[in-house]
């Protein structure tokens, strides 16, 4: 945990200093970012053990940016906010962030966050899901599934979108997603329908039922949807 690698993604040149120094005197490494799309591409290029993203940047909002990290995989994210309201606080929550600080804060407790969500979340990230006979990779993008437990896996042909939607809900089994959050973190922003949710996984049952893993993708009425064997 010490040493781990912070990006602070914060458009206010003051409060990006100050958390960057109490972080380091904290023993952490920080690099920063002044807008939504440059944090992308750090943490692309060097791929931080967490991201401090603030909600209210240019080129790319917060929540834009945190969509995006959670179609990558799982850094974990603290939102930094001056919205102190109680949707803001639960759309962070939603969408996959870890913590989420409210402006004015104190440097000490954002460090003190950081890290306590690092030691939360440390070993949990692992490159590997499986959920029955469904195994996702999520270094390589691929997805398979072994029929029977067999040693033979057959590879899905999915679509970047369906490799998305199985992953986000490979996290969490059993659980139930609604479309809108199925949205918020697999379909990118020209997408943002949400029965383009029902098309996309409809296409994704099939694929699974094909390749001998029926029954995972269910309707959850009055919800939207959950990824198990309910068979």
């Amino acid at each position: 945990m010490d040493n781990a690698l912070i990006l602070v993604a914060e458009d206010e040149p003051e409060i990006a200093e100050v958390i960057s120094a109490y972080l380091e005197r904290e023993g952490f490494r920080t690099v920063r970012a002044g807008d939504g799309r440059t944090a992308l591409d750090i943490h692309l290029a060097l791929k931080p053990d967490l991201v401090m993203l603030d909600v209210q940047m240019p080129r790319m909002d917060g929540w834009e940016v945190l969509a995006e990290l959670r179609r990558r995989g799982n850094t974990p994210v603290i939102m930094l906010t001056a919205l102190d309201q109680d949707i803001d606080k639960l759309q962070a929550l939603r969408i996959g962030a870890d913590d989420y600080v409210v402006k004015p804060f104190n440097a000490v407790e954002v460090a003190a966050r950081a890290r306590a969500v690092l030691r939360r979340t440390a070993g949990s990230a692992g490159a590997l899901l499986r959920v029955g006979a469904i195994e996702v990779d999520l270094e390589s993008h691929i997805a398979s599934v072994a029929p029977d437990g067999g040693d033979d896996p057959v590879i899905l042909p999915l679509t970047l979108t369906e490799f998305r939607i199985l992953s986000h809900m490979a996290r969490a089994p059993k659980r139930a997603f609604s479309r809108s959050e199925l949205v918020d973190a697999c379909l990118p922003g020209g997408e943002a329908l949400e029965r383009t949710v029902d098309t996309h996984l409809s296409k994704l049952r099939r694929k699974l039922e094909e390749a001998g893993a029926p029954g995972f993708v269910n309707n959850v009425r009055g919800v939207g949807f959950r990824l198990a064997d309910l068979a």
